[in-house]
């Protein structure tokens, strides 16, 4: 066995069988003794996607990093490894990005002398900061480290519990790629977003629970949780959306109800069933042309007893850009009292084409929070989903 290959498994072993509240120190030691290494700094990114936050066990008063100038900030918008010489030593920094099926976390930086810092190393330790990225996902069923440290200010009740609820914040596979973001990021409320794959099918919703504070994501989260016992139970989005409402009917009596799209990707062809039970809106970037995509807009979640709902149809092309607003997005006006959805939305989404669906949500509502130049009214949810399909589907 090469010694590279050695050390690699050395630092794999004791990663996935440390504790997981000092899963960082583990890395740390491993690394020292394997790699040479002088240094690490686990960051995580913050729920606002603005800074980077070391890692430390309790918690302390270090310094967050812009996600915007710093050089981490700079290997995690290019999800690719960047090198810096740190000090007149010799040493370099190595900023890793560490990713799961394309969320992002955050970011490994690992210090190594520089004749250590070899495109093997490189390659091997990038790896292993993607293992890092999956034994943080297992360790945040027993630790709270890593939720403390994505934490540049306190977060409300509401908004805890809203976070709690999303799968991620991004995914990605071989037919698509999401990514999505709710803002305020420490004080939403009543938005959120859900997906769940197979390997033929993928379900997503995007969820607009009216009020706010407590009583908005209490709605949100008895809605997000219904439609998920509906859906695990293996039935379509036409039941799903009414097996909801009748819960929601059920506990509220219509006083409070849900807007909501949900949607079912088929993987081989792009064929997709849609029931529109709301304000959430589509948008499409399909080759140069960007275009609002209405459907039927039909009564939302738990306004009246026993509704019943009927699924629309469109097909999502390979290169399709889908892109998903809640009304705190469309509906936000500038002080000229122009809604956001009229043209500026449009604007922002040509400016972010180029961007990958992870990091256009957070760019959008940074050309929103421009638009508005005042505290929202609402909060926003922002879902892109680009669409690749199959091979056998780009071939048609």
């Amino acid at each position: 066995m090469r010694p590279t290959v050695k050390n690699f498994l050395a630092v794999e072993r004791a990663v996935r069988t440390a504790p997981p509240h000092d899963l960082s120190g583990t890395a740390r030691a491993a690394l020292i003794e394997h790699y040479e290494a002088t240094g690490m700094e686990l960051l995580m990114a913050d729920y606002s996607l603005s800074v980077l936050i070391p890692v430390t066990a309790p918690p302390d008063a270090t310094e967050p990093l812009s996600m915007h100038t710093s050089p981490e900030g700079r290997a995690f918008g290019s999800q690719e490894p960047y090198g810096q010489h740190a000090t007149r030593d010799g040493t370099v920094d190595l900023h890793l990005p560490v990713t799961v099926r394309g969320d992002r976390l955050g970011i490994l930086t690992v210090r190594l002398p520089e004749h250590r810092c070899t495109p093997q190393s490189i390659e091997e330790l990038t790896e292993l900061a993607e293992l890092i990225g999956h034994e943080i996902i297992v360790a945040e069923r027993d630790t709270d480290v890593f939720l403390q440290a994505c934490r540049a200010s306190r977060l409300t009740l509401a908004a805890e519990m809203q976070w709690q609820l999303l799968p991620g914040r991004a995914c990605s596979r071989p037919e698509y790629a999401i990514g999505g973001q709710l803002e305020p990021a420490y004080a939403i409320y009543g938005d959120n977003f859900d997906w769940a794959t197979t390997g033929d099918s993928l379900t997503l919703t995007i969820t607009n629970g009216m009020g706010e504070g407590i009583q908005a994501s209490l709605l949100t989260n008895l809605t997000v949780n219904a439609l998920r016992n509906a859906r695990r139970a293996g039935i379509g989005i036409t039941d799903q959306a009414a097996l909801a409402d009748q819960a929601l009917y059920g506990q509220y009596k219509g006083a409070q109800y849900v807007s909501t799209l949900l949607l079912s990707f088929e993987l081989a062809t792009g064929h997709v069933q849609l029931v529109d039970a709301g304000s959430p809106q589509l948008w499409r970037q399909r080759d140069r042309t960007i275009e609002r995509v209405a459907f039927e807009e039909q009564l939302p979640l738990g306004m009246f007893d026993e509704s019943s709902y009927t699924a629309e149809e469109f097909r999502a092309l390979p290169g399709d850009r889908l892109i998903f607003v809640s009304d705190g997005v469309y509906a936000a006006v500038s002080e000229a009292g122009e809604a956001y959805g009229d043209r500026a939305l449009a604007r922002a989404i040509q400016a972010t084409r180029l961007l990958p669906a992870a990091a256009v949500p957070r760019a959008v509502l940074q050309e929103l929070a421009l638009h508005r130049n005042a505290e929202p009214a609402d909060d926003a949810t922002v879902v892109c989903l680009d669409w690749f399909g199959r091979s056998d589907d780009r071939a048609d």
